[in-house]
């Protein structure tokens, strides 16, 4: 049964990511410019303000976080002090989801603001502060994930329906082709996670659903959600089995009461340990 782990009235709320050193929930209201945290134990909850646009925010090893912003991605310590680590502005450019992969680097994804056609990339940022264009010609980057033994990457641009796979050789990405689409009508794929069993679970933009793709691209299940723009997902809590939702309120003209809110779905999988950056 879908639960609200956090009522909260977010414009383009993203980006679940679960912090194992501190127990806590972190995720962000991009448009609001916020860096939210959530402590299911306690129900502790902070609120950061970024001082740009912030599309997504993960743990780092040695504490704190790090962000992609508007205009690159920088650090936050665990005092608030603030450092670039790669600036890149781009006039009508945003920082939009990124994930860290099992060697600790930071995949950051961007997008143009409104949506222009290849108005965005997608960068590896090493955690030496390297930065690697990956992906060029990329309309919305949004979800990042990895297979179980690392073998795989999966990864959505939203615009092309489509979640892609490709092959994982060092910092290399190579073999792109189609896992799953999602058909005209059942919204767009946005944010993604990977479960313990090597399914893909993504959230439908528009679609109002959560779905998960057998790592041969079968729809295995469908989970209606009472929002219209869920954005993304990621297991949490002690034992990585509660899977937390993002959503947005942004464009809504139809009341959704709990578009923007944190969603949670108690027990429904096995997540998989997620790195820090760094």
């Amino acid at each position: 049964m879908i639960e609200v782990a956090v009522r909260a009235s977010a414009e383009l709320g993203e980006g679940p990511t679960w912090d194992a050193a501190t127990g806590r929930l972190i995720w962000v209201d991009i448009l609001g410019s916020r860096v939210h945290t959530y402590e299911p134990g306690s129900g502790r909850r902070t609120v950061m303000v970024t001082e740009q646009h912030v599309g997504a925010a993960k743990p780092r090893t040695d504490g704190g976080l790090v962000v992609n912003l508007r205009d690159g991605v920088g650090s936050y310590s665990t005092e608030g002090a603030f450092t670039w680590l790669h600036r890149d502005p781009v006039p009508g450019r945003r920082g939009n989801d990124a994930a860290v992969a099992p060697d600790g680097s930071l995949w950051a994804g961007s997008m143009a603001y409104d949506e222009t056609p290849g108005g965005g990339n997608l960068i590896r940022l090493a955690p030496d502060g390297t930065a690697t264009e990956i992906l060029d010609d990329v309309t919305v980057s949004n979800g990042t994930g990895w297979s179980p033994d690392g073998k795989l990457m999966y990864y959505v641009d939203t615009t092309t329906r489509r979640i892609d796979v490709f092959d994982v050789d060092g910092e290399q990405v190579t073999g792109r082709r189609e896992l799953a689409t999602v058909e005209e009508g059942a919204g767009y794929p946005d944010g993604l996670t990977v479960d313990a069993e090597g399914c893909v679970w993504v959230a439908l933009w528009d679609g109002g659903a959560l779905r998960r793709y057998t790592p041969s691209g079968a729809l295995d299940r469908t989970v209606p959600l009472p929002v219209r723009r869920p954005t993304a997902c990621a297991f949490g809590g002690d034992s990585l089995t509660d899977l937390y939702i993002s959503t947005a309120r942004v464009g809504l003209n139809s009341p959704y009461p709990l578009a923007g809110s944190l969603l949670v779905l108690p027990g429904v999988g096995q997540g998989l340990p997620q790195p820090a950056f760094g």
